[in-house]
């Protein structure tokens, strides 16, 4: 598991209803490179068993903190209090406006690829919808690559703690 000063941050990144296998293992991987917890709430669209895992390939899923919930209800009830912060293109407010906390839980909800969250929950929560932008006409950006824009971003805000900043690595080229 990550270093106890990057998970001190508190940062969690959830999934509700994951479809796309790939997805969720390349969040994965940026939760266990930063230290942030990943939630996953059900349905799921893939299968998240052992064999499953090690047949694809993801031998840092042990890496991660992983938490799987069996409704967004569920984890509404559980989490509600903490600071949740949902990403989605109709959000009106840009990631990069938003100061996050520095102490406490935080909570980066992403909703199904194909749907994208629910408006009920958006509309439930106007002030807590943030937005990445992108140029007008696309449709949207990858879900993981959104994941770790965000995770990076909040972990810019906190001057990266636990993490290493500087390669130390023998015989770099000095005209790269």
């Amino acid at each position: 598991m990550a270093d106890d000063a990057i998970l001190s941050t508190m940062l969690s990144i959830c999934l509700f209803h994951p479809e796309i296998p790939q997805n969720t293992g390349n969040i994965a991987r940026t939760c266990a490179v930063t230290g942030t917890r990943l939630h996953l709430v059900r349905p799921l669209g893939f299968d998240i068993s052992e064999k499953s895992v090690r047949h694809a390939g993801l031998d840092y899923w042990s890496e991660v903190d992983i938490t799987v919930h069996d409704s967004i209800e569920a984890f509404m009830e559980e989490h509600g209090s903490d600071e949740l912060w949902f990403f989605s293109k109709k959000g009106q407010k840009a990631y990069t406006d938003q100061a996050f906390r520095k102490d406490g839980c935080t909570y980066f909800i992403f909703g199904p690829e194909s749907t994208g969250l629910d408006e009920s929950l958006l509309s439930a929560y106007p002030d807590r919808v943030l937005r990445i932008p992108m140029v007008h006409g696309v449709r949207c950006l990858n879900l993981s690559n959104s994941a770790a824009i965000a995770a990076y971003e909040y972990y810019r805000q906190l001057g990266f703690p636990g993490f290493e900043t500087e390669w130390e690595g023998a015989g770099l080229r000095e005209d790269l």
